[in-house]
């Protein structure tokens, strides 16, 4: 399986801002109405818990979705029926069904929302994204709604009066413009992708189109990295789900190498400690941690 697909010179990343000083930065182009993009999640969680103090992740957002004629009814059967193929393939639960109820009619107001978003920090940007992509996928939510990004940037605890002013301000454009230039250069035609830099601006980054197994993204951490990466073994469970508060068992199966059946069983016995409850999705179950 050939998985580098291209090299890219550094120069590219100089519209992206610094990096957290890690060895590593990982440009990560998405589109929030991506169900590629979402069922990646297992994967990225198990990296960042594994590896995550050897690469900083950059959200780039690719446009690819915004720029789709979504008023046509075909569009809407179609994206249906890849989000329930992905669904089903990938155990991350998404339902096809929000595009004949509730179908998101301005994507380019959820692109320019995550970008107000990360106007607030890094960190912010990632949870917007995250509780984004919940309201989506499962609770079949019209995102590009503003009252719904304006509940969804006070449930992850943002400046819902900053995040208002900076969705229509010219920083939030131009955020998210910067983004399809970098796309545009790092010749990004696919979601997700993922680029691989390391700290020497004289190497080039390795990219890598579309969703692989978690030993391939392992194996190209080893081969940036000056010296063999050590493994961070993942938490007690109550901690991982204290942090993350809301995740699919499949999420939960992947960081911990278990079967999802497992996964079931030791929850079910959380759920008897109150300290989750069981959220019924459309394919598989998520998991909501009990705040004591």
């Amino acid at each position: 399986m050939k998985v580098v697909n291209s090299f890219w010179s550094q120069s590219s990343k100089h519209h992206c801002g610094g990096s957290d000083k890690k060895p590593l930065e990982i440009y990560m182009f998405i589109d929030p109405l991506c169900p590629e993009c979402w069922a990646l999640e297992p994967i990225l969680k198990k990296l960042q818990i594994e590896y995550g103090r050897y690469f900083s992740l950059k959200h780039v957002l690719s446009g690819r979705l915004a720029n789709l004629n979504l008023s046509k009814k075909k569009n809407y059967e179609s994206i249906a029926e890849l989000w329930e193929k992905t669904a089903s393939r990938s155990g991350m639960s998404c339902d096809g069904s929000l595009w004949h109820e509730t179908p998101v009619d301005a994507p380019y107001n959820v692109s320019l929302a995550l970008k107000a978003s990360e106007l607030q920090g890094r960190r912010a940007g990632i949870r917007f994204l995250r509780r984004i992509q919940e309201l989506l996928f499962l609770e079949k939510q019209n995102i590009s709604n503003l009252e719904v990004l304006k509940a969804c940037a006070e449930s992850v605890g943002l400046d819902v009066d900053e995040f208002t002013k900076d969705m229509h301000s010219e920083s939030a454009s131009k955020a998210f413009q910067n983004d399809l230039q970098i796309t545009s250069e790092m010749d990004v035609h696919e979601i997700p992708t993922l680029v691989f830099f390391n700290e020497n601006v004289e190497d080039e980054g390795i990219k890598i189109t579309g969703s692989y197994p978690y030993d391939v993204y392992v194996q190209i951490l080893e081969e940036m990295l000056t010296e063999k990466p050590e493994k961070s073994t993942p938490p007690p469970l109550e901690t991982f789900l204290k942090a993350f508060k809301f995740v699919a068992t499949k999420e939960i199966a992947v960081v911990y190498n278990m079967t999802v059946s497992q996964i079931e069983r030791e929850m079910k016995k959380l759920v008897l400690k109150q300290v989750v409850e069981q959220i019924p999705a459309k394919y598989g179950t998520f998991w909501r941690y009990i705040e004591s």
